[in-house]
Formats: structure tokens, sequence, C-alpha cells
């Protein structure tokens, strides 16, 4: 299977929405007006979004609330030249479009791998803060088994906590909690150990 041919041209988001929804192999998002395209899962990444994807769902449905939890696939718009792909994000209150690759969250997360820890942890927290609508931004941290969370009040400043296993993530607004735990996912051996 040969790997799909990235252009090297610079794009505008309308461009890379479009050239993305004509991709059947591969995820991307558009960084800069270039084109990037997202490493493969490994199996503890994509159990932990998974996690969260579901985490986020009952915590909505729990707490009633008029929101909807997206995994990885639609699109933040950051400004006319970056377009990021979060591993799930909650957008509440706002209608939907089904045909549309773009929401507009209150919640964003992304879960770290170590290709990506340093970008979810810097660039990617400015990028979603930039967006007037993003009141929490996550970033779960599967292999420390923690998960820190930016909040940005109503004041525009912004909080930082690091929260591990036992701890509740008080996303208000919308107005719900979600246990640290069940957004960690299941706890794996460490590569090359066994289970005895």
């Amino acid at each position: 299977m040969n790997a799909p041919i990235v252009p090297k041209v610079r794009m505008k988001v309308d461009e890379f929405l479009a050239w993305s929804d004509s991709q059947s192999e591969g995820r991307y998002e558009l960084v800069d007006g270039q084109i990037v395209a997202m490493a493969p899962d490994r199996v503890l990444h994509n159990l932990t979004k998974l996690s969260v994807a579901v985490a986020l769902r009952d915590a909505v449905n729990a707490a009633a609330l008029p929101c909807t939890v997206f995994t990885d696939g639609v699109a933040v718009v950051i400004n006319e030249s970056t377009t990021r792909i979060p591993d799930a994000s909650v957008q509440c209150e706002a209608p939907l479009d089904r045909a549309s690759m773009v929401v507009s969250p209150l919640i964003v997360v992304e879960v770290a791998s170590p290709s990506s820890e340093r970008s979810d942890l810097g660039a990617k927290l400015i990028e979603y803060f930039s967006l007037p609508g993003v009141r929490h931004y996550l970033v779960v941290l599967a292999d420390k088994r923690a998960v820190v969370h930016y909040r940005r009040h109503e004041s525009g400043e912004i909080e930082t906590h690091i929260l591990h296993e036992g701890a509740d993530v008080i996303l208000a607004p919308p107005g719900m909690n979600v246990r640290v735990s069940a957004l960690l996912g299941p706890e794996l051996p460490a590569e090359g150990s066994e289970d005895d």
C-alpha cells in the first residue's frame, strides 16, 4: 500500500478541507499553511482516546447537557492557515451540520504521545485558547497517569491543574465533572514487561 502524496504547496483552510475530504487514507492537520500527516495510533493512545470520548459522553449524559462529544476526525479551525484535529472535543448549544468537517468546541482534548507531548503542551495550548469559545483544554498523559487541565475564566485568565487518579476534572461551563481515572483508560504494562 502506497502512502498518499501530500501536496507541498501552502494552503488556506478551505482548500485544505476540500483536499482532506478527497483523501481515502491517513489523517492530516494544516499547520501554518502546510499539510502535516498525523502519526498512526499506538495501542495505548487509541485506547485512551476511546476512554476520553466515552467518559465525556457519559458526563454529558449524566448532567443532561445540550452538548455533543466528538472523537478525532473533525477539525477545529484555528485561523485561516491552521486546522487541528483534536483527539476529542465537546461542542455545546450549537446547531450541528451533519455534513460539516468542522466543530466549534467548548472543550478540547489531546492525548499526548512521546512525539506530540511538546506540541500538545505548547503550540496547541496557545492555538486552542486563541479561539474565544474554548474554555477547557485537557492534555491526557496516559503514560504518566495524569491529566493537565487548562481552564479559561470569564476574565480570560487561564488556570492550570495537574490531576491524578482519584480526582475529578470540573468542567464548568458547561457544568459536568469527569473522573481522571475514566479519562486515562486502562493501565497497560510497560513496553517489554511480562504479565504474570
